[in-house]
């Protein structure tokens, strides 16, 4: 993501919309795929080097990394995030007594949830801010003490509850293990998770650190599995057609996907040299042969 703005007669760049709100700058477009922009004491000019390409952006974007407080190719983070609740509670209605989202990423799609089902809304995990991205840690072990420093319970709204935990996604499943062993210890009668986005079953190969499939829970287990796994009386995941459809489509296009969404389907919009290297180096060399 890359973003144009101006704050006086200054041209700002910056990978999210929310960074000119700091500096009171405004927000002009954003720089499309493929472009190259040049900026002068003259102005800016617009290069286009390359020959034009289907535009296919990160969905999880919208569903992880980007602020909710940006606004990403036309569409706000937080609206979309809420949409994708809504989808979520439609798909996986579970009668219960609250929502509580896994902060912070979680907390939209957790009030979308909400207010499609009717079911009160609570904090009834809070946050510590001065911990870092438990999936991303070197080790199990730091993964996991991370985990139990960045979220603690807030039992006056759990116990004796019928809890629906709304989260981004589950990676490698330490985070979601942990926050529901967290409800139950807090004296959650039942504890129901509800992930926001398809099983993450990929890896990302665009620059996203995540880790190797073979390290991904739901690339290795069911839906059941993994339910059994994190210990939840019921576990769903958004479908992709209900991700599309928060996302203003009607569903996702089979034949020509509307983002990228590799991570959930496999499916990698560009051929990944770095991968046929490292498993069939012959595939690399006829790629490089035909100019593929």
């Amino acid at each position: 993501p890359l973003v144009l703005g101006r704050l006086g007669d200054s041209y700002i760049l910056a990978s999210e919309s929310c960074a000119f709100d700091i500096i009171a700058a405004d927000y002009v477009r954003d720089i499309e795929p493929g472009e190259l922009v040049v900026i002068t004491k003259d102005g800016l000019r617009s290069h286009w080097p390359f020959p034009k390409q289907k535009q296919r952006f990160c969905i999880f974007e919208y569903i992880y990394f980007a602020r909710p407080d940006s606004v990403v190719e036309g569409l706000s983070v937080y609206d979309a995030r809420k949409r994708i609740g809504v989808e979520l509670a439609s798909e996986a209605f579970v009668e219960a007594d609250v929502i509580i989202p896994v902060p912070d990423s979680g907390v939209p799609s957790a009030l979308g949830f909400s207010q499609a089902s009717n079911i009160p809304f609570e904090f009834g995990i809070i946050r510590n801010h001065y911990v870092g991205r438990t999936f991303i840690e070197p080790s199990e072990e730091i993964r996991h003490l991370g985990v139990k420093l960045k979220h603690s319970a807030n039992r006056a709204h759990v116990e004796g509850k019928r809890v629906v935990l709304v989260d981004d996604s589950i990676v490698r499943g330490t985070t979601s293990k942990k926050i529901v062993e967290m409800m139950r210890l807090a004296g959650a009668s039942e504890v129901h998770m509800r992930v926001s986005s398809p099983p993450t079953n990929n890896s990302c190969y665009y620059g996203v650190d995540t880790p190797e499939r073979e390290k991904l829970l739901a690339a290795n287990h069911s839906v059941e599995e993994i339910r059994r796994l994190i210990g939840a009386d019921t576990l769903a995941f958004i479908s992709m057609d209900g991700l599309y459809r928060a996302m203003g489509h009607d569903g996702r296009n089979q034949d020509q996907p509307q983002y990228c969404d590799a991570c959930f389907s496999g499916e990698y919009p560009i051929q990944l040299t770095d991968r046929l290297r490292e498993h069939d180096p012959r595939q690399l060399s006829l790629l490089a042969e035909t100019g593929g």
